[in-house]
């Protein structure tokens, strides 16, 4: 059984034997159902694999980043006629998830060590995502780790690293601010247009914050959270805009055609949507700070 999916207008599919019991808690997914694109380009697919997973013994490790306690872990394996993933929910956990893909990324295949509901759902969330970003990259879209809301038309994304305050900013606008409305707590997505439009997407993947909500809005401003006594909120210069964009953005970042496709990506948001930087405590006046100037 295949179903498909559409965010920030790219159609992927997800391969599962129609029995499987994993359809019913996907779903986050459903706001984003659609049909199969009558043109037949799917941005990719993903399907889930009868089979036990065994590596090339010739792959190679490309990608293996030190992580915190509670960050997913991934690691990226270069093999003869594509790539391998193995995926934990934490560095103290085993890599339970494997993901086999194309050279291209537009085929992925999604194999599990065991049956425990928990595991496959994390494997085929991360799995789709990470699919997602790689080949969306080069499509103009930015797969960001942010938390975002909107309020008077327009999305405001709040970025900065795990545990420095996105989500508890976007909860101090949602109670202060009239008006505010969360579109999503970790993943949205924003797509740049041909026209120059830049478009943020609430998407299927909100971390520890259920909001799988499929709405769109023209993004207002990108605001990078940093902690302070005080509450003021500043622009940020071009090159501190790129930084941190760049810092935020999801992607195989030593693939020369993602690597190309962000930075194109990155140079048309900067140079039309405002970066700030809010220094802040986690009170209600730091909201009023940020939404006096962004909202003006």
């Amino acid at each position: 059984m295949i179903k498909y999916f559409k965010v920030a207008e790219h159609v992927f599919s997800l391969e599962m034997p129609q029995t499987c019991s994993l359809w019913a808690r996907l779903g986050q997914y459903e706001p984003f159902e659609t049909v199969a694109p009558a043109d037949g380009e799917l941005l990719f697919g993903l399907s889930l694999s009868q089979q036990e997973f065994s590596r090339e013994d010739s792959a190679e490790l490309v990608y293996d980043v030190p992580t915190e306690e509670g960050e997913t872990v991934i690691k990226l394996y270069k093999e003869q006629d594509g790539w391998s993933f193995d995926m934990a929910p934490d560095k103290r956990l085993p890599f339970n998830c494997h993901m086999r893909s194309s050279q291209d990324f537009k085929r992925g295949e999604l194999f599990l060590d065991n049956r425990r509901v928990s595991d496959a759902i994390f494997g085929i969330n991360n799995s789709l995502m990470l699919l997602y970003a790689f080949c969306s990259a080069p499509k103009d879209t930015l797969e960001l780790h942010a938390s975002m809301v909107s309020n008077s038309g327009k999305a405001f994304l709040f970025l900065a690293r795990s545990g420095t305050g996105k989500s508890t900013h976007s909860s101090l606008w949602l109670k202060h601010i009239p008006g505010t409305e969360l579109m999503n707590d970790d993943n949205p997505i924003v797509r740049v247009w041909p026209d120059g439009r830049v478009i943020a997407y609430g998407s299927p993947w909100s971390g520890k914050t259920p909001c799988y909500r499929n709405v769109q809005a023209p993004v207002g401003a990108f605001v990078k959270i940093q902690r302070s006594p005080d509450n003021r909120i500043t622009p940020l210069n071009v090159l501190q805009s790129y930084a941190l964009l760049y810092s935020s953005c999801s992607g195989f970042k030593a693939d020369s055609g993602i690597a190309d496709g962000l930075h194109s990506t990155l140079e048309r948001c900067i140079s039309s949507v405002s970066c700030y930087v809010l220094e802040c405590r986690p009170d209600e006046e730091a909201a009023r700070v940020s939404s006096s100037e962004l909202l003006k």
